[in-house]
């Protein structure tokens, strides 16, 4: 049989037609518009159900943060078709095809992306029966991760019962640093009796170790959080000592 094209017309529900001069016969389940069949209705051709096409769609990503190494990002949407192609298309018009594609379902995708220049990334999805979508926004987040300048390990020996500023952490990234502590050592009134300044990454204490009267070593974890949620920790130890006289921070 050729194909057959139908136009300009509108068949309503259960509504029998015949093409041509072939005789053919398309039936109609749903509201059919004019040039078009959606996901929520139907068409047999001689008896035969046709499948809807219908148009990609995203949901979300995740992650939606990424940094410049090649990062695997499942996407969430519909009408998937295996394989389709997938981009990333920056919001300064750079597109950058995935490294690879993986089909889960007709609802998921596995992509692996590198993405070298930061910014902000709008997802394209192409079916393999010609049917796109690009995402409505810039989904994708493409960003350094913060990364630690002060060195792990020990920021130093400090007189029990100390009053003042103990050390100060730093890191870096390409948005402003946030910092907290992970463990509850370091802020812990029963353990080194220190604050942290979420902003500056200065620790001060007004009784460092509190009220013991024993040398020791606390061991805690620091996080660095940038602007767009990305984190890296690192480990960090203060040790108190106590019978030197003067009192004040040693190193």
């Amino acid at each position: 049989m050729s194909e057959v094209k139908v136009n300009k017309i509108s068949p309503r529900t259960g509504t029998t037609f015949t093409i041509g001069d072939s005789g053919d016969t398309v039936t109609t389940a749903g509201d059919i518009s004019a040039n078009s069949i959606t996901a929520t209705n139907s068409i047999t051709l001689n008896g035969e159900a046709i499948t809807a096409l219908a148009n990609p769609t995203i949901s979300s990503i995740s992650p939606d943060t990424i940094t410049n190494a090649q990062t695997s990002i499942t996407i969430t949407g519909s009408n998937f078709v295996s394989v389709p192609i997938v981009e990333a298309q920056s919001s300064t018009g750079v597109i950058v095809p995935a490294d690879s594609v993986t089909f889960n379902n007709s609802t998921s995708l596995t992509c692996n992306f590198t993405l070298t220049t930061d910014g902000t990334y709008y997802i394209r999805i192409e079916n393999n029966d010609g049917l796109a979508v690009r995402s409505s926004t810039a989904l994708l987040t493409v960003s350094d991760a913060p990364t630690w300048s002060t060195a792990a390990g020990t920021l130093g020996t400090i007189a029990g019962d100390f009053s003042g500023t103990v050390a100060t952490v730093a890191a870096t990234s390409d948005s402003a640093i946030t910092y907290s502590e992970t463990t509850s050592v370091l802020t812990n009134a029963a353990q080194a009796n220190c604050s942290l300044n979420s902003t500056t990454g200065v620790i001060t204490t007004t009784d460092f170790g509190g009220s013991s009267t024993t040398a020791t070593t606390y061991t805690f974890t620091l996080r660095a959080t940038d602007a767009e949620g990305q984190t890296a920790d690192r480990q960090f130890s203060l040790t108190s000592s106590y019978g030197a006289t003067g009192g004040g921070q040693f190193n």
